[in-house]
């Protein structure tokens, strides 16, 4: 298991209403289109690209006399409860090339997920009770599901489903194991509860 972070100045991060500790040192763009579900915990350097937001129409009407409206934009990043993203990681959307421009799709992350020191995201989705080992990057559109294990330096290819419970590593990521019984059951960065993390920073 990886050291727990250094102790922190309450002062080095902003509180929210809902509990999210956001170190004054992360970049943030675009947050308004940044869904911090609660109590997530986003340390200093962080990086977080919600200006990189997905486009929808609402033109939407099969009648084809009807006048396109101007875009509505969706929202790009979503973080769940009690997720940690440690020192310089980098939370980017998902695109892909279409006519020529890029077009992005939503990054979801659900709850108690913990992201290592300079890892790069721009997954799909990232289920619950995730751990992401320092320096991983997850692939495009990956789709890692609950209970995963993505282990230090691993490359999760572009579009890779990666199922409950599995261990990933390598570069090109690829199975390894899986997690085994009691994955997720006790409190701690790997996989468990991390409510005690979260109390840890700016206490």
């Amino acid at each position: 298991m990886p050291p727990k972070p250094r102790p922190t100045a309450r002062g080095d991060y902003l509180e929210t209403e809902t509990g999210n500790k956001v170190s004054r040192k992360a970049q943030l763009y675009g947050t308004q289109h940044v869904f911090l579900t609660g109590r997530a915990v986003i340390q200093p350097l962080v990086c977080i690209r919600g200006d990189l937001r997905p486009t929808t129409s609402s033109s939407s009407s099969t009648d084809p006399s009807s006048k396109p409206t101007a875009p509505t934009y969706a929202t790009s990043i979503t973080i769940g409860r009690y997720t940690f993203l440690s020192t310089g990681c980098v939370l980017r959307p998902p695109y892909r090339l279409q006519q020529g421009a890029m077009v992005y799709s939503p990054l979801k992350i659900g709850d108690h997920v913990f992201v290592g020191e300079g890892c790069v995201i721009e997954a799909a989705s990232i289920g619950d009770h995730v751990y992401i080992g320092k320096g991983a990057i997850v692939g495009k559109m990956a789709i890692i599901k609950d209970g995963v294990k993505v282990l230090e330096g691993a490359v999760v290819p572009t579009g890779m489903v990666v199922a409950s419970g599995s261990v990933v590593g390598g570069q090109p990521g690829r199975v390894v194991g899986d997690v085994g019984d009691g994955w997720g059951a006790h409190e701690g960065m790997e996989g468990g509860d991390m409510r005690e993390l979260w109390r840890s920073v700016g206490s």
